[in-house]
């Protein structure tokens, strides 16, 4: 078989009679035929130039989940349920590098690929919009405007009914809640900044993504190395592999609420195993089923989560990786009038020639996911929790709003007794910029991907938007993004944030279980035989898809008994 390497420049890589194939619904239209380009060979020296979706989305995948729920549980368990979050990000690798798979050989991003399989591609769009639901709550602007508002009042904020009044104007009373609020809003409105300028949308994300993990990683790697001790460092990373641990009662806690009250003894381990309990023949302890949804909303929102990993393949795309480099990139609005994207994806002939060269560029995403993406996110998920397992009580029960905010107090005070308490104050806004900055850019990443995801799917589908313009694809995102603002706002001045994270945990789970399922047909059958995933791929991404839709029934247990009791 001779190498792609041997070949010279000019010479084609198609076969003469070669024409793209066109499998899936007819209603989608036939791809385009064109050649492979060569993969980049890797280089040490140049490692930069080998950074590319992966760095983006390693950046947003220090989110919701890191942030909000890791450190919240890390209080109350320890590093003992952390296993989940081990499975969860394995799981999403396996998915990430096959939603690429196809993008590698067709330019176009896998939700485009999940329209042209039967029965129709508006039977998608209905199911779709529904697992998608939970993209579409802002729940991280309305986590992110906490410890903004921080900063402004110098103390966390009350965001009760009753929360203390800062200002009357115009007979109208603003209290510290409304504060909060409209703050939401103002970080949720903001995403129209970095989705809007520079060229490629993709080269802002990238951008505000570097500058994120720089910050984050700086500062929390500075804390863990100063600030906490080997026994903290053990819990973690011993956590990640403690596999069967549930949330369970204390056999102390008599009345089953999770707390000591008066007259019970000190609590021991609120942890049991499943698989120890089974292997000594004896019941596994009482589970405390209040928790289980928002516990298992940290393995959903750990790593991307939900359908928030589905922008790699966009930004696989957009980075001109395999045939991508023949289909263009979405352009934004200010900077990117010369950038176009083609209507449809295009194709190679898969032959001797073309296959090494294949088998190159799987491996080149391979290395980015196995080697910088999943590494990113069990850093994310340790370091923060690294903080609450260190400074905060084991056991401790918190209020995941103000998780953020108890830490950095816990933080200003140990650099305080190292460096001052002037030291320690500016630490105090530091971690909590830190918050904003995790959450805020969250944001706008997960705002990214919902646009890419239906405006790539109607450029593709639609016949009439077919018709126009390659260089008006940015005129149709930006007018999503304005539906999108407009929506997620109207959330924000309804529902509460912590609702939000509980919501957002559920659907995330369905979505992604349905995801995998479907990204195992897609490539199955729209890609040729000689480079679809091997059996064994298609097997781990099944059970992968079994694993995030169980505990995605496990989590909405919590919500429906609650209705039910409500109603009662």
């Amino acid at each position: 078989m001779a190498d792609s390497n041997s070949l010279s420049a000019d010479a084609p890589l198609n076969s003469p009679e070669f024409q793209s194939p066109y499998p899936g619904v007819k209603a989608m239209p036939r791809w385009d035929a064109a050649e492979l380009p060569e993969a980049p060979v890797f280089e040490w020296r140049k490692l930069g130039a080998f950074l590319g979706p992966a760095l983006v989305m390693a950046a947003a995948a220090i989110g919701g989940g890191e942030w909000l729920t890791g450190p919240v549980n890390a209080a109350r368990y320890g590093g003992d349920l952390f296993w989940l979050c081990t499975l969860s990000i394995l799981g999403q690798v396996i998915y990430n590098v096959e939603i690429c798979r196809y993008t590698l050989y067709t330019g176009e991003p896998i939700f485009t690929g999940k329209f042209r399989i039967p029965p129709s591609p508006w039977f998608w769009v209905i199911l779709y919009l529904l697992v998608d639901f939970g993209s579409l709550l802002p729940y991280l602007a309305a986590n992110a405007a906490v410890p903004l508002a921080a900063m402004f009042l110098g103390h966390l904020p009350d965001q009760s009914a009753a929360s203390p009044l800062l200002a009357t104007i115009g007979g109208w009373a603003f209290k510290e809640a409304q504060l909060v609020t409209t703050l939401g809003v103002v970080v949720f409105m903001s995403v129209f900044i970095p989705l809007s300028i520079g060229g490629k949308i993709y080269n802002s994300m990238r951008a505000l993504m570097t500058f994120k993990l720089f910050y984050v990683f700086g500062l929390l790697v500075f804390l863990a190395i100063g600030y906490s001790t080997a026994s903290t460092w053990k819990e973690i990373l011993t956590g990640f592999v403690k596999v069967g641990n549930l949330p369970c009662y204390a056999v102390e806690d008599t009345n089953k609420n999770g707390l000591r009250d008066g007259g019970e003894e000190a609590h021991g381990p609120n942890v049991d195993n499943f698989i120890t309990a089974w292997s000594e023949g004896r019941p596994l302890r009482p589970m405390d089923m209040t928790l289980i949804g928002f516990i298992i909303t940290m393995a959903a929102i750990s790593g991307n989560g939900g359908l928030t990993n589905t922008p790699l393949s966009n930004y696989t795309r957009d980075q001109g990786w395999g045939m991508g480099a023949h289909v263009g990139a979405i352009p934004s609005m200010v900077g990117g009038h010369e950038i176009e994207l083609s209507h449809v994806g295009a194709v190679f002939d898969v032959n001797e020639k073309t296959l090494p060269r294949w088998k190159r560029w799987l491996w080149h995403v391979k290395r980015e996911q196995w080697f910088l993406w999943l590494p990113a996110c069990f850093v994310g998920i340790a370091l923060p929790s690294m903080l609450s397992i260190q400074f905060l009580q084991r056991g401790q029960v918190i209020d995941k709003s103000k998780a953020a905010g108890i830490t950095a107090d816990k933080v200003s005070e140990a650099v305080g007794a190292s460096f001052g308490s002037g030291i320690g104050s500016t630490f105090w806004y530091l971690m909590l910029f830190c918050g904003f900055l995790v959450l805020g850019t969250s944001m706008a990443s997960t705002a990214d991907g919902v646009l890419r995801r239906w405006v790539d799917v109607f450029w593709t589908a639609s016949p009439r938007l077919r018709k126009w313009d390659t260089k008006d694809i940015r005129k149709l995102y930006f007018g999503v993004l304005c539906v999108y603002v407009g929506l997620g706002t109207l959330v924000l001045t309804l529902v509460n944030g912590a609702r939000l994270v509980e919501w957002t945990g559920i659907l995330y789970n369905f979505a992604l279980g349905f995801s995998c399922f479907h990204t195992v047909a897609v490539n199955s059958y729209l890609l040729p035989q000689a480079i679809r995933p091997r059996m064994g791929t298609r097997v781990a991404l099944l059970i992968v898809g079994c694993f995030f839709t169980a505990i995605a029934t496990l989590s909405a247990y919590g919500p429906v008994m609650a209705l039910f009791t409500s109603k009662a």
